[in-house]
């Protein structure tokens, strides 16, 4: 297939929301590139798992990637805190690209500035932050709005990556 997709990393995140998007797409045939900010070479999830990083944010281009999957857990609080990932999130957004969030994944798009009136959904605990950024909440376990796909929690995640995927055929 050739598509390439970037799943952003950061201690603490959900396990499942890293390791079943990358494993998935990896099965799928894509090329999963792993970005971290920088700040490590690796990173452990909330349950002490290990993911490495293939590239650093600040050697990452979005005109290198088709999507970028946007785990949960506590990463994305740290994620959020870096010019470069929000850049990074906001340009494949205004590309058109593919971005997948879950969670608290969310928080990124906040801070990317990429939310208004589009329709998302995330765990309950940034709904407010969300509609606040000018998005449409929707308690649904999967959102699509254009190119952002959006979900709530693990449980969630066949029927998110049944759309990024359905997304990434196109």
């Amino acid at each position: 297939m050739g598509k390439r997709i970037a799943i952003l990393a950061e201690s603490d995140y959900e396990d499942l929301e890293l390791w079943y998007p990358l494993l998935r797409l990896r099965e799928a045939g894509y090329v999963v590139t792993v970005i971290g900010t920088g700040s490590n070479e690796a990173y452990f999830s909330k349950h002490g798992y290990e993911v490495k990083v293939d590239l650093p944010i600040t050697a990452a281009r979005p005109e290198n990637f088709d999507g970028v999957i946007i785990p949960g857990g506590w990463a994305p609080d740290k994620l959020r805190r870096y010019a470069q990932v929000n850049g990074f999130v906001r340009k494949m957004f205004e590309n058109r690209k593919i971005i997948g969030s879950i969670c608290h994944g969310g928080s990124v798009l906040v801070s990317a500035g990429i939310l208004k009136g589009m329709k998302v959904t995330s765990v309950s605990a940034i709904k407010d932050d969300l509609i606040n950024a000018g998005a449409r909440y929707k308690d649904e376990e999967v959102v699509v709005d254009r190119n952002l796909i959006t979900s709530r929690r693990p449980y969630d995640l066949p029927a998110f990556m049944r759309e990024v995927l359905r997304k990434l055929e196109k």
